[in-house]
């Protein structure tokens, strides 16, 4: 009872600050559940009306709600089959919001989590000066052996954001709940689903030597490349609530005038960030998933730096072909071979007409096809999409969340270096190496020399499934000789269920003790 108002007064909480500030205001009407309008017309009273942007307004409020809800801003960023497509270009703009934490509070972190006074750990430690939801970065130098200084990036958690993080959490999950419940796109949204991602994303963020160990992984992956590359480690100096890494001396993506000095290309640069992307996500399936300017560089040689590994995706090789197979699909037109893809795929269910959804993917590609990103409207384009998986009950796939994010952001990037940029030729390279790889003659040839792998493991076990085999017999013998007994505890909860008239779960303990009896027998 105390965490259920806990929750409903941190949402009450939630909602007057929202609306408070106007964003409940900018909510798309047409995403709202029924019967809810009244509310959202109340929430217009207490509105601040100091004409302040879209974005402003989320800021404000979400700053003012904590980190957690700006982690979920900038989350919800990535659906805006959930809060409109205005609302998610405005929560993607939440970057650096939040206000930084005292000195002391981080080199008393940092003493605690390297078990070092910070003297002995840096020669000198700079003021924050970028502050997130998680943690916040100070500028920081060290000595090497020879004495040479060396500049560093210091990366601080927060002061107690687990415990906040764990209880707005408690709060995030009570309305998803209350969301399936109420509303049949509640439950195809898989609102629950969301925040069991947002969870999982949050905990690896909150150690940072698994950001530090994402950033080896990426640096191993890209280590061939010449125009992509990622800070170097520095594991002496990092733990859970410290990272050190090597200073980006660079340009920001986003400063047009700077790049332009330096004389940088800048479609060329939208290229490189595109295609890294794809390479990234198609042949190593672990990519950067929080690619917005603020994260990317330029360095003096020209190479695309990506820092802050905190988010990362991952995709297996059912969704890497997925992908790929989707992207060539709609480079080549073949609408029909989308369609298929996506009922192999699993993502539209089979009772529905690959003719008719590949009409629906036509509906979708063909006026994007073979234009520049200046004549594309996105926001079109995802209403579009989101009414096209509706139509045809297509559920939310969690794993695909990141991916489809980072797709929008790198676009996005990408299109303000170039706004011209046709996306479908510069993914077309990477996609079709991608799927000669992997799909032509040499990747059938790799396939059946796993699949030959995979029978020769099986034989090696052989012997010890036939042990295991005669074992189970040997136990079947005893337990069934004079008769199956079930336990008295089972015997007592379908008791129980049946005398309270609770025939399904009368039904599923009746199926569990007919699998185990199954599992005796056969």
């Amino acid at each position: 009872m105390a965490t259920f108002l806990g929750d409903m007064l941190r949402l009450a909480r939630a909602g007057y600050v929202m609306a408070r500030e106007g964003v409940l205001a900018r909510v798309d009407p047409d995403i709202l559940p029924p019967g809810t309008e009244p509310l959202f017309r109340l929430a217009r009273l207490i509105e601040r009306r100091d004409g302040r942007s879209s974005a402003a307004a989320l800021g404000a409020a979400l700053s003012r709600l904590g980190p957690s809800y700006v982690k979920l801003g900038q989350f919800l960023a990535t659906r805006p089959d959930v809060v409109g497509a205005e609302m998610a270009r405005d929560l993607e703009v939440l970057q650096d919001r939040m206000a930084p934490f005292a000195q002391g509070v981080a080199e008393a972190a940092i003493a605690r989590t390297l078990d070092r006074p910070v003297a002995a750990v840096y020669a000198a430690l700079g003021p924050p000066i970028a502050a997130a939801s998680i943690a916040q970065v100070h500028q920081g130098e060290t000595r090497e052996a020879e004495g040479t200084p060396r500049r560093v990036a210091v990366k601080v958690l927060r002061p107690d954001v687990q415990a906040r993080f764990r209880a707005d959490l408690s709060s995030f999950y009570r309305a998803a709940r209350i969301g399936e419940r109420a509303s049949p796109e509640g439950q195809r949204l898989r609102l629950v689903a969301i925040v069991d991602t947002l969870a999982r994303s949050v905990a690896m963020e909150m150690d940072l030597r698994l950001e530090a160990a994402a950033l080896s992984e990426l640096a191993q992956n890209t280590a061939a490349e010449t125009d992509f590359r990622v800070p170097s480690v520095d594991w002496d100096r990092t733990g859970r609530e410290v990272l050190t890494t090597e200073w980006i001396d660079g340009i920001k993506l986003n400063d047009m005038e700077g790049l332009r000095a330096a004389g940088h290309d800048l479609p060329e640069l939208g290229r490189i960030l595109m295609q890294s992307f794809l390479r990234h996500a198609l042949r190593d399936g672990f990519f950067h998933a929080d690619m917005h300017p603020g994260n990317l560089f330029i360095d003096a040689e020209g190479r695309l730096v990506a820092v802050d590994c905190g988010i990362m995706g991952r995709l297996g090789v059912k969704e890497r072909r997925f992908l790929a197979e989707i992207l060539y699909g709609f480079i080549t037109r073949n609408w029909i071979r989308t369609a298929e893809v996506h009922f192999e795929a699993g993502y539209v269910p089979a009772h529905h007409s690959v003719e008719d959804f590949a009409q629906a993917i036509r509906a979708i590609g063909e006026p994007i096809h073979s234009r520049s990103a200046s004549e594309i409207s996105m926001a079109k384009l995802l209403t579009l999409l989101f009414e096209v998986t509706a139509l045809f009950d297509m559920k939310t796939r969690p794993e695909l969340l990141l991916l489809q994010k980072t797709m929008v952001v790198v676009e996005g990037v990408a299109r303000t270096l170039d706004p011209q940029l046709n996306m479908w030729k510069t993914a077309e390279p990477v996609v079709r190496t991608w799927i000669e790889r992997n799909l032509g003659p040499a990747g059938k040839l790799e396939e059946a020399a796993h699949g030959l792998q995979a029978v020769g493991r099986g034989l090696q076990a052989l012997p010890d499934l036939i042990a295991q085999g005669q074992r189970i017999a040997s136990q079947l013998d005893r337990s069934t000789r004079d008769g199956l007994a079930l336990a008295p505890e089972t015997v007592e909860a379908i008791g129980r269920a049946e005398g309270r008239g609770n025939r399904g779960l009368t039904f599923a303990l009746w199926a569990i003790v007919a699998l185990l009896a199954a599992h005796l027998i056969f």
